[in-house]
């Protein structure tokens, strides 16, 4: 079995923080997958998702100017190798990426996401606290299943 990758104990914004918790949680869920731990199911094809995935989190985690590079690649890689896992990310990667991801996401999901980046903005320039987990679950649809 892969190894799971740990909360980080340090802190960080709760935005970063909580995109670095759905990069976890992401990862977490796919390595349970047979795909990506049964020695007769894995393959060198499933060990450079692994590895790109463990590269992008690392990234994203040090805040190096190639996450969102690194990020973007996993996410495209996922659609286009694995879609059948594309369920177990979360949408607000797909999002957080940008570029070529955002093409996965439908008009209500980028319309809502723009509006919850545009709160958070807002919010940050009023040197307001912001809990970006309260904050994103309060504007983003609820009950919406695209999210999570």
């Amino acid at each position: 079995m892969r190894e799971i990758i740990q909360p980080r104990t340090t802190p960080l914004t709760d935005f970063h923080q909580f995109h670095l918790n759905l990069l976890k949680i992401g990862y977490n869920n796919l390595i349970k997958q047979p795909m990506f731990h049964d020695d007769e199911e894995y393959s060198d094809t499933a060990e450079e998702l692994l590895s790109l995935y463990r590269d992008t989190v690392e990234a994203y985690e040090s805040h190096t100017d190639e996450a969102y590079e690194l990020g973007q690649r996993l996410m495209t890689r996922i659609v286009g190798t694995f879609p059948q896992f594309l369920p177990l990310i979360s949408r607000d990667l797909l999002w957080l990426f940008g570029g070529d991801c955002i093409a996965y996401l439908s008009d209500e999901e980028i319309d809502q996401y723009t509006a919850l980046d545009e709160a958070r903005y807002e919010q940050e320039q009023q040197d307001a606290s912001l809990d970006y987990l309260q904050l994103r679950n309060m504007m983003l649809t609820a009950g919406d299943e695209t999210q999570h």
